[in-house]
Formats: structure tokens, C-alpha cells, sequence
């Protein structure tokens, strides 16, 4: 498009993305070819969106940008570049620390308006460059100003444009006033009003009827360059202006907690107050400093015209370079000259065969520390459970240490999701683009490592829809690293007890009561080796995005054959849903996770914390204040009243006696996870009422031994194999 505007010819906005893009394009090839080992971007993330570099720490897709620097690619009629709210990107520079946006004109046939310009989010770490802009107003007597938000009145940007009869000077190059004008920006930020006013003046006349008004922030660079070649009309105004927006500048920088990630970059300041700060390249190398390895030694003998060497012969060195003096064509000189380059080159050649022998021994001896880390951590047994079942190997995966550093941006703690008692979760987006969490233990000590060991067992026999799937494992590394399915909604604890602004429905209540019941029971008895979780806790079951639970955490558990009814072990689990009767003999049987399951049941009911702080006490039990209140039929004094405005007071009293019987302190009266399955289902479904209530279950209330008998479709274990893994994995608890 070609737009009149004063009375000259302006590009349209077609013609500055044209030439923006063109010389974004020679840049983006000169750059390739001095730095085709380079990388710009993280590692599969794209590094363009058509003819326009996208270095980090901007990116394209989750994972691929630092934040606040979110781009997105859109691909229609013509590939564009765009910030999260719409604005049009032109071109990016890392040196300068600059952005080129497309710039809305703000125009009117009226001589008076008013506008708003509107960049970034105020969050964002993006402003109006005041050094790279101009303010421009275009029009027959008025004033232009640029008033920023929030500062003072003396930081207004403010210029006057007359028109006259006489046009002598009108054909002046400059930006004088007449007709049009500029002022500098006076002040870096996102968001600016535009106004403009008419002024009369009476001993001026217009020597014509047409009148246009137009303002708008400019590039400096772009509006030099193109003002040069506008032809000036008598009278500088414009009629039908097509042109809608123009090229104009913002400056980024980081927060001073942000470090330069290659290693020859350095830091400076952006503002005085050093809380803003840019990276660049040392001297001598080009590149991306905010990545790993960006930055490049480059060869300056290659550009003399910047590097000049004019008494003597350029000799490139690493960041360096320098001239060497010219010799006399005498024989004895040209041969010293020989002799020394020839001991030069062998001199470099023996450093360089030293580097690769050192890389090489280095690179055995990791190795090798990768190998004695994976004897140490079980490997060697692992894969043997692993190749021994087709559909264990399909499930689980041994990982390398290099997928999983890539993975997780070598661990970074942006990445960190949450940590439990027995280590960090990261989350991490492997080369498939598929989104994991890997956990790896908090402390180098033999007992987490058994406890990360006996999990991977425990889940990778293990086929629910309400327990979490382990991926794989890594255990190349000093510490084991376990990859799960990543559960993007957090914990159950998280919805429950004020933390997050969604609050759970009665109805999604129950249902994650009875998803978590069904994981517990297929736990205890779907399988020919029993497992006891030993730590179920709200904080434990997790949240898709579908408010689906998974149990998780498996750290803790212990595996026991179908035949035994209980092991004696270290006293082990979480201060409110402890197992009392466990505390009390170290007897581990499958009534200690019922027990911590009825304080998650009461928990559903009432919202209220394992241990919370009463009038009486500064910690009480849940599960015993519960029992206590429930046997006074006193259940609506602590029910949650969201449940009773829900209309599920009938229904959550049958919980709550199912709860009651859970919570009872020999573990002989509490039902098992197959009964207490089976009364939430018929909740549920809404068939079980009041006249059938659950107080007390004893071992002679529900027959399940022939469930117990059953084996389950949906997970089969080893047994033979996972109980020699676990002889030789766990230490005595």
C-alpha cells in the first residue's frame, strides 16, 4: 500500500514489513554462516518464524522461552511473528537488546483527538525505547502530545505543526514544524495517551479545504531513511492515507537474578538503579550469550574493514587476534619464518592430540562412574524384571542421564513442580515433546535409594487407572531419577484446605473417595504379592485435569505375599494419618492404609486439616475428634456446609460412619479397602440409605477372600523375581 500523508509518499505497511523482513532476512543468513555451530535457541525449539531470527531468551512453545518472552508463529495467508497479545514482531536484537513491533498510526480527519498507545503488559520486561523512537505529528496547526501514564507533567513529549501560505520552506528535509514535526520520548514505558489539539492562528492561512491529522511513534532509523526520499507538497496534508501502522522500537532486559549462560559473556546494566540488566559476548566472539555454548570465537582476519591489520599479516587467535610484522623476502629470514610455523602447527597439534586424550579419559571415567552408579542403584537386576515380562518392558523404559538433563533443562529450578518425603519432582518435556515429572532423591544415602528402588518395583507391576504410571527410571546417576505420567491439577490436599480458589463438589467428593478406594483395594489384593502403600495421605493423591485421582508416592510401601497378614518394620508415615495400632506393636498389615484412608474420608467431609488447633489444644487429631463427634451424633457440628447446600447430607452421613469405621483403633473392627470399595460405590450410585448403616465391620462382617483369590485384569505381578529384587534392594526399616 501507498499512503499521501502531508502531501508525500509513504511505504505502507506492506512496504516496511517488505523491507524489515529483507534486511532481517540478509542478517539472519550472514549469522548462519559466521555462526553454523551456534545455536540460538534451546535445544528443539525453533529458532524462526520465516525470514525472523528467534534467539533465546525469546521462544516459540511451552518450554522454549524464558518468561514474559512468549512468541507465537502464525502461519495464514503470510507467515507472522507475534507477542502473546497480537502485536507484530518485525525483528529482534540481542546486542542492542531491542524488538521492532509493528506501530498502529493513530490519524483523523478532525484537527482534535485523543488516543491511547498501548504496548507490552505493564509486568512485562519490555518498554518504549525513548532512545531508539521519535514522536511524529502530521498536520495544519495543532499540537501533538505524548503524555506518559503515571509520571510527572514535565516528561510530556510535545511539538507544533503550522501550515502557510508561502511554501519555500516547506521543501526543507527537515522535520522544522511546518506541516509536520517530531519531539523526543522522554520517558521508557508501555503505555502512552496521544493527544492532539488544534491551535488557531489567525495570520496563517490554509491555502486549500483538504485536512488530515496524523501521530504515531516512530524508529528513528526507519523514519531518517525513508523521509529523505518523500516528495513535499504545497500543502502538507493528507486526504486518503492507507497507511495504518509503522515500524517502532522496544527495549527488553532481565531481572538482575538472571545469570549470562555462556561462558564467555558478561553482564552490564540496563538502568541505574542495577535492577535490570542485559548479557552480551566478550570481545572477539558473536553469538547468543543467554545459552549455553552461544557464544562463538569468531574470525576477525575475515573482517577487515572492523578489525584492520595494516602493517602486517592478520593471525586469528581464540577471541583475539593480532599482526604479525612483515619480513624481508631475505632466505634466512623466510626460513626462521618456516621453522617457526612448522613448530607452531606441531606444537598445536600436540596440544590438541593432549585435549583429545584428556576428552577421551575423561569421557571413560564418566562412563565409568555411570556404570558403578547403575551396579549400585540395582540396575543389572532391574532390567532382568524388565526383560523378564513383555508387558513390564512395554510399560517401563531405563532412560539415559543426558535425556533426562535435556529433558528438564539440567535441572533447572524454574522446573521444579513440588518435593515430597523422599525427593524433588521436576517437570520435564523429552525429545518426543511429551510432558513428564521426574523425581530424584533429595540425599545421597543408600535408604532413599532403596526406597526410589522398591517404588520403581512396586510401579512398574502395576496397571490402574487411579495409580500414577511410572514411564521409566535413570540409574546412571549418583541418585535414581524416576519419570511419571505428569498430573497437571496437583493434590488433593491442595483443593481441600484453602489453597486453591476451586472448590471440590460434593459429587467430585465422593468420586475421588471411590477412585482412591479402588486403587488402595487393587493395591491389597488384585495381584499374587500384596502391596501396603504405608503413607496414604491427601497430599498423595493427585488431580488431572479431569479432577481424576491418582495415588502416587510409592516410597514407602512394602510388598508381602498374598498368604501373610502382616510384617513387622519400622514405624513409618505421616503425623495425623498414622496408623495408631501400627505405632503402638510395628505390625504393618493392609488395616494400616484403612486407617489412613478414613482420615482422608474425613477430610472430604469436613475440610479440615489431619491436625488442626482447637480451644483445648494447639493440636488435635482429626480422626479422633471426628469419632468423638460422630458417636454424640453431633456430625453437622464439623460437616463442611457446603455439603449440606449441596443436598448431600443423607449421603455424607453414611460416609461418615463408613469413615467411623475406619477410624477404629483395632485394626481387626475396621473393614478392608474392598469393603469400604464396595459401600462407597453404592453411595455412589445412590443405594445405600440410612437404614443400612455401617458402625462397626469385624473380620466376620464381608467375606472377600474370593476376591482375594482373584488376580485381577488390570495388572499381573512377579513374583518370584520382584521378592528376590526386594531381598537384595531394601535395608531393615
Amino acid at each position: 500500500r501507498v499512503a499521501m500523508l502531508s502531501g508525500m509518499t509513504i511505504p505502507s505497511s506492506s512496504s516496511i514489513r517488505a523491507a524489515v523482513g529483507t534486511i532481517g532476512a540478509v542478517v539472519l543468513q550472514l549469522l548462519v554462516a559466521a555462526l553454523a555451530e551456534a545455536p540460538i535457541a534451546l535445544p528443539g525449539c525453533p529458532d524462526s518464524c520465516s525470514d525472523i531470527a528467534v534467539p533465546y531468551p525469546f521462544g516459540i512453545g511451552e518450554g522454549c522461552f524464558y518468561e514474559g518472552f512468549d512468541l507465537t508463529c502464525q502461519k495464514q495467508h503470510r507467515t507472522k511473528l507475534f507477542f502473546g497479545d497480537g502485536m507484530e514482531v518485525l525483528g529482534i536484537s540481542l546486542p542492542e537488546g531491542i524488538v521492532r513491533i509493528d506501530s498502529n498510526v493513530f490519524q483523523s480527519v478532525s484537527p482534535d483527538f485523543n488516543g491511547t498507545w498501548s504496548g507490552p503488559p505493564a509486568t512485562s520486561p519490555f518498554t518504549v525505547s525513548s532512545r531508539y523512537n521519535w514522536f511524529v505529528a502530521y498536520g495544519c496547526n495543532i499540537v501533538a502530545q505524548l503524555i506518559p501514564y503515571g509520571t510527572a507533567v514535565g516528561n510530556i513529549s510535545t511539538c507544533a505543526s503550522m501550515c502557510v501560505d508561502s511554501v519555500e520552506d516547506i521543501s526543507s528535509p527537515m522535520c522544522s514544524g511546518i506541516g509536520r514535526c517530531r519531539a523526543p520520548i522522554s520517558w521508557d514505558l508501555t503505555s502512552y495517551r496521544v493527544q492532539v489539539t488544534h491551535m488557531a492562528v489567525q495570520q496563517y492561512t490554509v491555502t486549500t479545504s483538504l485536512k488530515h491529522t496524523a501521530a504515531f511513534i516512530v524508529d528513528k532509523a526507519w523514519f531518517s531513511i525513508f523521509q529523505k526520499n518523500i516528495e513535499l507538497d504545497p500543502v502538507p496534508m493528507c486526504q486518503h492515507c492507507g497507511i495504518q501502522s509503522v515500524p517502532a522500537v522496544l527495549e527488553w532486559s532481565l531481572h538482575s537474578k538472571f545469570r549470562c549462560q555462556s561462558s564467555n559473556s558478561f553482564t552490564y546494566k540496563v538502568d541505574n538503579n542495577h535492577r535490570r540488566i542485559r548479557c552480551n559476548c566478550s570481545r572477539g566472539y558473536e553469538g547468543n550469550p543467554y545459552i549455553a555454548d552461544g557464544c562463538q570465537d569468531i574470525d576477525e582476519c575475515q573482517r577487515p574493514d572492523v578489525y584492520p591489520c595494516q602493517h602486517g599479516v592478520c593471525i586469528n587467535m581464540l577471541g583475539t587476534y593480532r599482526c604479525s610484522a612483515k619480513k624481508s623476502s631475505s632466505s634466512l629470514p623466510g626460513l626462521i619464518t618456516v621453522i617457526a610455523i612448522s613448530a607452531g602447527f606441531g606444537l598445536l597439534f600436540s596440544l590438541l592430540g593432549v585435549a583429545k586424550i584428556t576428552n577421551k579419559l575423561k569421557q571413560q571415567r564418566v562412563k565409568k562412574s555411570r556404570q558403578n552408579f547403575f551396579k549400585k542403584n540395582h540396575g543389572l537386576l532391574l532390567q532382568q524384571l524388565i526383560s523378564s515380562s513383555k508387558d513390564i518392558a512395554e510399560r517401563t523404559r531405563i532412560f539415559s542421564l543426558e535425556e533426562l538433563e535435556q529433558a528438564t533443562n539440567k535441572f533447572d529450578h524454574n522446573r521444579i513442580l513440588g518435593g515430597g518425603g523422599h525427593g524433588t519432582v521436576y517437570k520435564g518435556i523429552l525429545s518426543d515433546q511429551h510432558v513428564v515429572a521426574i523425581k530424584k532423591a533429595k540425599i545421597v544415602v543408600q535408604r532413599e535409594i532403596d526406597q526410589f528402588i522398591n517404588e520403581v518395583v512396586i510401579l512398574s507391576q502395576t496397571n490402574h487407572r487411579n495409580v500414577v504410571k511410572l514411564f521409566g527410571c535413570c540409574l546412571e546417576a549418583e541418585v535414581p531419577l524416576l519419570v511419571y505420567e505428569f498430573i497437571s491439577n496437583g493434590t488433593l490436599a491442595f483443593y481441600l484446605h484453602g489453597q486453591s480458589e476451586n472448590h471440590l463438589s460434593w459429587k467430585d467428593r465422593l468420586r475421588i473417595a471411590l477412585e482412591t478406594a479402588r486403587a488402595i483395594a487393587y493395591l491389597h489384593s488384585a495381584a499374587s504379592i500384596s502391596v501396603y502403600h504405608r503413607d496414604i495421605k491427601c497430599a498423595n493423591v493427585l488431580l488431572t485435569d479431569t479432577l481424576t485421582a491418582k495415588v502416587s508416592d510409592f516410597g514407602a510401601s512394602r510388598s508381602i505375599a498374598i498368604d501373610e497378614t502382616g510384617i513387622l518394620t519400622a514405624v513409618q508415615g505421616t503425623y495425623g494419618y498414622l496408623d495408631p495400632e501400627y505405632y503402638y506393636t510395628s505390625r504393618l498389615t493392609e488395616k494400616s492404609d484403612v486407617y489412613s484412608f478414613g482420615v482422608i474420608l474425613a477430610e472430604l467431609l469436613t475440610k479440615v486439616t489431619p491436625v488442626f488447633s482447637s480451644h483445648s489444644s494447639e493440636g488435635t487429631s482429626l480422626a479422633s475428634h471426628f469419632v468423638s463427634l460422630i458417636r454424640d451424633n453431633r456430625l453437622l457440628d464439623i460437616l463442611d456446609s457446603q455439603i449440606i447446600e449441596e443436598g448431600g447430607a443423607q449421603d455424607a452421613e453414611v460416609v461418615a460412619r463408613l469413615a467411623e469405621a475406619c477410624l477404629s483403633l483395632k485394626g481387626e473392627e475396621r473393614p478392608t479397602m474392598r469393603q469400604v470399595e464396595t459401600t462407597l460405590e453404592d453411595v455412589h450410585n445412590s443405594k445405600v440409605h440410612l437404614d443400612s448403616p455401617i458402625t462397626r465391620v469385624n473380620q466376620n462382617a464381608i467375606n472377600d477372600q474370593s476376591y482375594k483369590g482373584n488376580k485381577g485384569d488390570e495388572g499381573t505381578r512377579l513374583y518370584s523375581l520382584e521378592k528376590e529384587f526386594i531381598q537384595s534392594s531394601e535395608i531393615p526399616r
